[in-house]
């Protein structure tokens, strides 16, 4: 049976392949460090890294007992700090994203529920641009993020669907379109759909969905930010899919919105990663919930 300690070592080491770094990321000394991996190398009966005197790297024994290792760490890591926050209730600080004005605004909403239910925990809001959630996610810059679903990415988890509003066609003011109170799907041939910035097709809202005669609407260019997608709309450029709740965040006297009749709603709703799964990122999804369905 390894020891903690062992394990610290060797995983440490494994990563950094430099006894020096290991020894102050852990805060012991070099030589103990050096003891434990020829103590731990003795008792499985294998060279674990190869060491000079210039590097140190890792033996294929070694390889294969860290990529063994590592998964099982981690869930025990974080099944003993789960334990500890249920113990003495949640404290520390939870980040969390939002996408846009509306986003924001319902998770100021969101996080004073929270803070009353958790007052030993702080919360701290952030924008971010649409192409920055998914990076922010999986760096670690933010623990939770509140944006449109579905998002399929590896190593993201999400939650329960918040908040479902009407999907709407951004059109410019002039356009035949533009009078209408609703417009089937089927009347779009032809129009060319401008793409958010930096969305992936996989989390393009619905575009599977705006099929004329049995293809795909023709896609336009892909704007920087989301005030450029609604210029180009202005400027005649294309057509933007939105939420009904632009129109009160983002009305423009040269961009008009038309309900997208027979088109599946626009859903929101919070992402963390599928690692990060913690009591605090658990309980502001139940903050949520409790804010945005209180009937439920």
């Amino acid at each position: 049976m390894l020891e903690r300690y062992e394990l610290e070592a060797f995983l440490t080491l494994a990563e950094e392949l430099h006894f020096g770094r290991t020894a102050e990321r852990l805060h012991v000394s070099t030589a103990r460090i050096s003891q434990t991996i020829a103590r731990l190398e003795r008792r499985i009966g294998v060279p674990l890294f190869h060491r000079t005197s210039r590097r140190v790297e890792l033996a294929a024994a070694g390889r294969e007992l860290y990529e063994e290792l590592r998964p099982a760490w981690e869930r025990i890591t974080a099944a003993v700090d789960r334990a500890v926050e249920a113990g003495r209730g949640l404290t520390g600080r939870l980040r969390v994203a939002f996408a846009g004005p509306a986003a924001g605004q319902l998770l100021v909403g969101v996080a004073q529920e929270f803070r009353d239910r958790h007052p030993d925990c702080e919360v701290h809001l952030r924008e971010a641009q649409l192409p920055e959630v998914l990076p922010w996610l999986r760096e670690g810059v933010v623990d939770l993020a509140l944006t449109c679903h579905p998002v399929r990415a590896e190593g993201v988890a999400l939650g329960p669907v918040l908040v479902r509003e009407a999907r709407m066609l951004a059109v410019p003011a002039g356009h035949p379109l533009a009078g209408r109170g609703a417009v089937p799907v089927a009347e779009l041939d032809g129009l060319r759909v401008l793409r958010l910035p930096g969305a992936p097709p996989e989390r393009e809202p619905a575009r599977g969905d705006l099929r004329s005669a049995g293809r795909l609407v023709p896609l336009g260019p892909e704007s920087m930010t989301f005030n450029e997608a609604l210029t180009l709309v202005g400027a005649g450029e294309g057509v933007l899919e939105v939420g009904a709740h632009i129109r009160r965040y983002f009305a423009r006297p040269d961009v008009a919105y038309v309900r997208l009749a027979d088109a599946e709603p626009v859903e929101w709703g919070l992402l963390w990663p599928a690692d990060g799964a913690t009591a605090r990122v658990r309980a502001f999804g139940e903050a949520a919930l409790a804010v945005a369905r209180p009937e439920r």
